[in-house]
C-alpha cells in the first residue's frame, strides 16, 4: 500500500479507459497520456492497462507501507525518494517507510506513477478509471486527498531492476500534431483546410481533461458550422461558430453539435496531454493508412521493451 501525505493539484486513479460503453452514454475516459502510462507499467512488469496515478502540474507525496517496485513516466517533474533526486522512465525499489515526493512539473503537464502489481481499486464498467463528473471509478470516484491509503495488487518478481530504464521524455512548447480529416471536412473550403494546417495555434487557458481550446486565425466554413449532434471521440477537433478549434480529450462528452474538421491520430494524443497554456500547435494532415502505420510502430516499440 501507499499512504498519501499530500495529494497535489489533481491526482486520480486511471487506466486506459472504458471500451464499448459510448452506446450507453459513457465516455471512454482513462489516462490522458496512454504512451507514458504504458511505459510506466512496462518498467514495472505490469500489463499495459494496470491502474496508475495520474498527476497534473503538481504531484503527490506518499509513503510506502511495504516494499514495492515503482516507476514514473510522462512530463518531467521534480521527484525525490527520501529526499534524494530520482528521474522518470526508470524503475526503482522502495522499502517500507520510504517517502516519494513528486513536486512541480518542469516540462510537460502530467506524469504517471505505476507500481508493480498495479493499484488495486474496484472496477466500474470494467475499468479502474476515475470519472469526476459522475463520481465513479478509481478511489471512491474522486481525486486523491491527504490521508488516503491506496492498495497495491500482487506483483510478479522482476529481475535486473537497475536495467529497467529508458531515456526521459522530452516536451517541446511548439508541438506538431498529426491529424486525419474529419467527417465534416466538406463543410470547409480549400482555403480553410490550408489555413488549418499552415497556421500555428496557441493553447488558451481553457483546457482540462474534457478538451483544449485553441486560438488563431478563424476558419470561415462554407456555411454555419453547427450540425445535428453526432458521435465524437478522443481527439475529435470541432470548429465552433467563432472559427476556433476545440480538441476533445479523454473526458469528452459523447456527442457534439459542431463540425469536426479532423481527428488527432492516436499516436499523437499523448503530446496533447502534456501541453500548457501558451504552448503552440501546428497541425499536419495525413491519411488513414499512414496514421495506422505510425500507431503500429509505436505499439511494437513498447511491446518489445524489456
Amino acid at each position: 500500500m501507499i499512504e498519501i501525505i499530500s495529494a497535489g493539484m489533481l491526482s486520480t486513479i486511471q487506466d486506459l479507459g472504458r471500451f464499448g460503453v459510448m452506446k450507453d452514454g459513457f465516455t471512454q475516459g482513462g489516462v490522458m497520456d496512454a504512451y507514458s502510462t504504458r511505459i510506466a507499467n512496462k518498467l514495472c512488469g505490469n500489463d499495459a492497462n494496470a491502474p496508475v496515478i495520474e498527476m497534473t502540474m503538481l504531484g503527490i507525496t506518499a509513503k510506502f507501507t511495504e516494499e514495492h517496485i515503482f516507476a514514473i513516466s510522462g512530463g518531467r517533474f521534480d521527484i525525490s525518494l527520501n529526499n534524494k533526486p530520482i528521474r522518470t522512465n526508470k524503475a526503482y525499489s522502495a522499502k517500507a517507510g520510504d517517502v516519494l515526493s513528486i513536486k512541480v512539473a518542469k516540462q510537460g503537464l502530467r506524469c504517471y506513477l505505476a507500481v508493480a502489481g498495479g493499484f488495486d481499486v474496484p472496477l466500474f464498467m470494467g475499468s479502474a478509471s476515475t470519472n469526476l463528473k459522475i463520481n465513479v471509478g478509481g478511489f471512491d470516484g474522486r481525486k486523491l486527498k491527504a490521508g488516503d491509503t491506496v492498495k497495491v495488487g500482487k506483483a510478479s518478481k522482476l529481475k535486473n531492476i537497475e536495467k529497467r530504464e529508458l531515456a526521459e521524455n522530452t516536451h517541446d512548447r511548439i508541438v506538431k500534431i498529426r491529424v486525419v480529416l474529419g467527417p465534416q471536412e466538406d463543410m470547409f473550403s480549400e482555403n480553410d483546410l490550408a489555413l488549418f494546417s499552415n497556421q500555428r495555434y496557441t493553447v488558451t487557458s481553457d483546457f482540462d481533461r474534457m478538451g483544449i481550446r485553441l486560438w488563431g486565425i478563424a476558419l470561415r466554413g462554407k456555411e454555419k458550422l453547427e450540425i445535428i449532434s453526432d458521435a465524437i471521440t478522443f481527439g475529435s477537433i470541432q470548429i465552433t461558430n467563432s472559427g476556433m478549434p476545440i480538441i476533445l480529450m479523454a473526458d469528452h462528452q459523447t456527442t457534439g453539435g459542431y463540425a469536426k474538421i479532423a481527428t488527432v491520430i492516436s499516436a499523437d494524443l499523448p503530446k496533447l496531454a502534456q501541453v500548457k497554456s501558451n504552448d503552440k500547435i501546428n497541425f499536419e494532415i495525413i491519411d488513414v493508412d499512414t496514421a495506422e502505420k505510425i500507431a503500429n510502430k509505436q505499439k511494437k516499440y513498447i511491446d518489445r521493451l524489456f
